[in-house]
């Protein structure tokens, strides 16, 4: 939304349907982030289609841009896009130089012009590595190809669908290549922290909270106003601290750490390339790392994150009822809001503890966890009389 801005553009329609109220309630009318938002309402998700289909009274009768909501884009990709789009094609579509094509909507171009869509082909019958980049700018007609566009084998109605009838009945259609450096896609959770890392090298930072004496800034260190930093404390940058955050006596916060408003972490932690929410509190001699905690989280004292495998071996994780490889050899847990662990916790890699569960003490978690739940790890134990043992 702010690169957005930055190119001129202040009146956007955000399509909400999936936890809308959190949406709304950050983005408000978006008076505070300069710019007019207006909200369409998906009550079912039909598809890709189906969501743009919503705005087709509030767009008018100019091209419009279009920009799914999982991607992180720069300025200079947005430019790029509204500097094509004075070619007056029917449609401009953003491209990125893949490794693995098999994997997405891949382009068969004849110069920048866009001859079909193929959708995950194999490798070797890929007609490039030119992947869908999931950026548009789109003439109003577009709304009349959807009308024509039938569901696809998920039972969804495709963008891509209605942009391939587009091109076989003649609409002018071409492409920007991005580079890898101006887009990224944030489906899966693990991505947040690719784009967290991203985000903190290209953020200016300023120290203003208080910093004791005893504690050790070293690189890029952003502490917000009403942050304190306890003596012992050793942080590297690039780490961003949020305001009210607490951090020390006696810890180490490692690179590309954010923390949100009113964290804590206590004496003899290690937090290491994670997000951790507001108000979430990581107790002392607890291990944290290549994770994401939610908000108001409390971690009870030991508590001990495991990101790697033993055989060295990529994490896996399970999302939507499916293993998915992560490609990472280092990545620990995501964790839901509202979560406490008690003592001596230990958390096996990929694992994913939905929000408002307890985990109790000593409990070591190799599966996930469903939200609201309590797991307790109480072995039998046997109680008596001093007298009586042995």
């Amino acid at each position: 939304m702010t690169n957005l801005k930055g190119c001129g553009i202040r009146d956007m329609i955000l399509v909400v349907g999936y936890h809308e109220d959190l949406v709304m309630r950050h983005f408000t009318d978006g008076s505070p982030f300069g710019v007019k938002i207006e909200y369409v309402h998906q009550k079912k998700r039909k598809g890709t289609a189906s969501a743009l289909n919503k705005t087709r009274d509030s767009v008018g009768d100019a091209p419009f841009l279009v920009v799914y909501g999982d991607l992180m884009i720069n300025r200079s990709a947005i430019e790029s896009m509204l500097e094509k789009a004075e070619e007056r094609a029917d449609a401009v579509l953003s491209s990125v130089p893949v490794e693995n094509p098999e994997s997405y909507g891949v382009f068969k171009m004849r110069g920048d012009r866009v001859e079909c869509i193929v959708e995950k082909p194999s490798r070797e019958g890929a007609p490039s590595n030119l992947a869908n980049a999931g950026v548009y700018i789109l003439s109003p007609g577009v709304f009349r190809t959807i009308e024509k566009v039938g569901p696809s084998s998920r039972g969804e109605l495709e963008l891509t669908d209605a942009i391939t009838l587009l091109i076989k009945e003649g609409g002018k259609t071409v492409a920007v290549r991005l580079s890898q450096e101006e887009w990224m896609d944030v489906g899966y959770p693990w991505d947040l922290l690719r784009a967290n890392e991203r985000i903190l090298s290209e953020t200016a930072m300023n120290v203003e909270g208080e910093v004791s004496e005893g504690a050790t800034l070293r690189g890029k260190v952003g502490v917000a106003k009403g942050a304190e930093i306890l003596p012992g404390a050793y942080i590297e940058g690039p780490v961003l601290i949020g305001e009210g955050c607490k951090i020390g006596p006696n810890c180490h916060l490692r690179p590309n750490t954010c923390l949100g408003r009113g964290v804590k972490i206590g004496n003899a932690c290690e937090v290491k390339n994670s997000i951790v929410m507001d108000g979430s509190k990581v107790a002392h001699l607890s291990y944290l790392a290549d994770s994401i905690v939610g908000c108001n989280c409390n971690f009870g004292a030991g508590t001990i994150v495991a990101n790697l495998r033993f055989d060295d071996g990529s994490v896996k994780m399970t999302v939507e009822d499916k293993r998915i490889d992560s490609s990472l050899r280092k990545l620990g847990v995501v964790i839901g809001d509202n979560v406490k662990t008690g003592i001596n916790v230990s958390l096996m890699p990929g694992v994913k503890v939905g929000p408002n569960s307890w985990i109790g003490p000593s409990a070591t978690i190799f599966d996930d966890v469903p939200p609201s739940t309590y797991v307790e790890a109480r072995p039998p134990t046997k109680i008596s009389p001093k007298g009586e043992v042995g």
